[in-house]
């Protein structure tokens, strides 16, 4: 028999914690899959679609993307970073945020290059950059405030003189995951700025994951990467179907750049998928311009979208402050992570002592409450798993039923 080691690159609690919801019968707020139908507009546009006389809607699309999708990302963007996107040389189509980032990495990344990385982060960004045959060099957000009042996200702040320090010859680039998960940081223009300078003085590229760019919450404001003066030529924005409209089942991403910047992603993307789906594509294009003709009226899609999540966000956030955490106040995004250690005398976590804290206490908190959270320290490197540990990670993106149910059940687990 041929011995074959498997990759150690995936974390376990991928596997072990999809199979808590079904195993015990959870309300699941540990993953970002909403639990609710994403817009009419959308299910209509896919419905007709499929009984549709044009045959060419059931086959490959075009390797880049539908051109329909194309001229639709196009056209949105054109208009977002005020300047004028060609479908044909500025705009990517990939299944989904993930293949968008893998081919970013592969097309771009040579063996002893470095890719600065803010944890906490999804573990995929360090893992491909790995896979592409990089080097991960991470930088810490740290928490400034310390005043003990309520915490923000915008007060998880990156250290700018070791952000300078990391920048070197080897730097290939940055990944800039903006508004952040998991912490929904939205970053302010001074400190992408700050990230801008450093790229310029060391000739080097910006990953701009921007998946969750409609779900800003207050008077905050998100500023596109690819908007600061000379960032543009040096930045890959990734941006997703998924989140704008709650469908991460139909795996719609898309890459815009500047050409230049493109041209290697452009051989690298059809040797991954070929091409994505040609039916989920046109939806999603339909949907755009339903979005861009919006943008004229009073309240648009994305607008109450936004306004919904916001409301959502409050909710779960008045939740969590009542039973005790300490949550961080998200500027954007879809997450909360919030602070439990207070409660850790509400749960026995003797069991798996080899583990982190908030392993042991998501898991204890699914058998015995029925809620399932992610814990945060799943989101640093193997080296700096210890500063997440006294974080977990609640979804809010959930039907209000959901979110009552979980207050339900965590309310009563309070007062046992």
């Amino acid at each position: 028999m041929v011995n074959v080691q498997p990759i150690k690159i995936i974390e376990y609690y991928r596997i072990e914690y999809g199979q808590f919801e079904t195993k015990y019968n959870l309300i699941n707020l540990a993953h970002g899959s909403p639990d609710f139908l994403p817009p009419i507009f959308m299910r209509n546009a896919l419905l007709n679609l499929t009984i549709s006389n044009d045959t060419s809607i059931n086959q490959y699309s075009n390797n880049y993307g539908h051109l329909l999708l194309r001229k639709s990302i196009a056209h949105l963007y054109s208009e977002l970073i005020n300047r004028n996107l060609n479908p044909e040389n500025n705009v990517i189509v990939t299944t989904g945020a993930t293949e968008a980032l893998y081919v970013t990495l592969q097309a771009h990344t040579s063996p002893q290059d470095e890719w600065i990385i803010m944890e906490p982060s999804l573990d995929f960004y360090g893992n491909i950059v790995r896979m592409a045959g990089g080097t991960p060099t991470y930088i810490q957000l740290y928490q400034m405030n310390g005043s003990g009042g309520r915490v923000s996200s915008r007060d998880w702040m990156y250290d700018k003189k070791e952000m300078a320090r990391l920048f070197n010859k080897h730097t290939k680039g940055i990944i800039i995951n903006n508004p952040h998960n998991p912490t929904g940081k939205v970053f302010s223009k001074e400190e992408l700025q700050f990230i801008a300078d450093l790229a310029v003085k060391w000739n080097t590229i910006i990953i701009a994951d921007e998946v969750y760019e409609w779900f800003i919450y207050e008077s905050n404001n998100h500023i596109r990467m690819a908007t600061i003066p000379n960032m543009f030529e040096r930045t890959i924005t990734i941006c997703s179907a998924s989140k704008t409209f709650s469908v991460n089942g139909w795996r719609i991403g898309w890459i815009y750049g500047p050409s230049e910047l493109l041209n290697n992603l452009r051989i690298v993307h059809p040797n991954v998928v070929h091409s994505s789906p040609s039916l989920a594509q046109v939806a999603v294009a339909a949907a755009i311009n339903e979005c861009l003709e919006d943008f004229e009226r009073e309240e648009s899609y994305l607008e109450n979208n936004s306004r919904w999540m916001h409301a959502k966000r409050n909710k779960l956030l008045e939740l969590l402050w009542e039973i005790g955490m300490t949550p961080v106040i998200p500027e954007g995004g879809h997450f909360v992570i919030a602070n439990w250690t207070g409660l850790d005398l509400k749960a026995n976590l003797e069991e798996d002592v080899d583990e982190f804290l908030d392993y042991r206490f998501t898991k204890w908190l699914a058998r015995n409450v029925g809620v399932l959270a992610l814990p945060v320290s799943s989101f640093y490197s193997d080296e700096n798993k210890y500063l997440g540990e006294s974080f977990v990670r609640f979804c809010f993106v959930k039907k209000n039923k959901t979110l009552e149910k979980a207050a339900k059940l965590l309310m009563e687990w309070i007062q046992w």
